[in-house]
């Protein structure tokens, strides 16, 4: 539907996201480290790949973003080793380019937090695939990640930020992508993590559109038990999987 629609809404939809970027409140990316070494145990390398919400926009400092939350959850179960490398305003295609200019590196776990800018620039949903691929290839080329974790998008047409239309359709265009990813995922044997948390105030950051740290920390405890499904090669010898 957003597909017949969209074409005949354009002045307005055009016109109501040039107002919003215009009066929307802007949060700067947290100050903090990007990367780090904390716990004892098996060993566990993560690399957190993404747009503004992996870069944890919204929460007043690192350690109460999505990384440093991760980081504080996984601890006190394995020797984590992290890295963040994400940047407001991400989308698929500029994620696939910038991984390109990172060192080649080991990684056991790949977490991509990506979607939202791909439904706003309103970029062809073929197109978003076809890089959604080619950035799995390149993960597992240049950083042997035997385990590529995706985050669903958040619900779109729930954010209190966007106005009507606007907001209905990005909504279902979000939609579109989210079953689409999801099926992709499902057929390259990556696991696909739907965003559930309701768009509660509380859970939102003051611009209305980021996760608030408590959003972060929530986010953060329903991650932690899947990318404590360690990959064989990431855990020490005899250490039995972790529930």
């Amino acid at each position: 539907m957003d597909r017949l629609l969209a074409p005949l809404l354009s002045p307005l939809l055009i016109a109501q996201a040039l107002r919003l970027r215009a009066r929307a409140l802007r949060l700067p990316e947290p100050p903090g480290p990007r990367r780090g070494e904390v716990g004892r145990g098996p060993d566990l390398r993560l690399l957190i790949l993404g747009d503004s919400s992996a870069a944890g926009v919204g929460a007043p400092h690192q350690e109460e973003a999505l990384s440093g939350q991760l980081a504080a959850a996984l601890a006190p179960h394995c020797r984590l080793s992290w890295q963040l490398e994400a940047r407001t305003g991400a989308t698929s295609r500029s994620t696939l380019t910038d991984l390109e200019t990172l060192p080649r590196q080991p990684f056991d776990i790949v977490l991509l937090v990506l979607g939202v800018n791909d439904v706003t620039s309103f970029a062809p949903l073929p197109r978003i695939l076809a890089d959604r691929e080619r950035i799995a290839q390149a993960l597992s080329d240049r950083f042997d990640a035997p385990m590529l974790i995706i985050t669903g998008i958040p619900p779109l047409g729930q954010f209190p930020l966007l106005p009507a239309p606007l907001r209905w359709i990005l909504g279902h265009r979000a939609t579109r992508l989210e079953r689409m990813l999801a099926t992709r995922a499902e057929c390259a044997g990556h696991p696909y993590l739907p965003f559930t948390m309701p768009m509660q105030r509380n859970l939102m950051a003051e611009d209305g559109f980021h996760p608030s740290p408590l959003a972060y920390a929530r986010w953060a405890e329903a991650l932690q038990p899947h990318l404590l499904s360690l990959p064989v090669s990431a855990r020490e010898p005899d250490e039995p999987p972790q529930h």
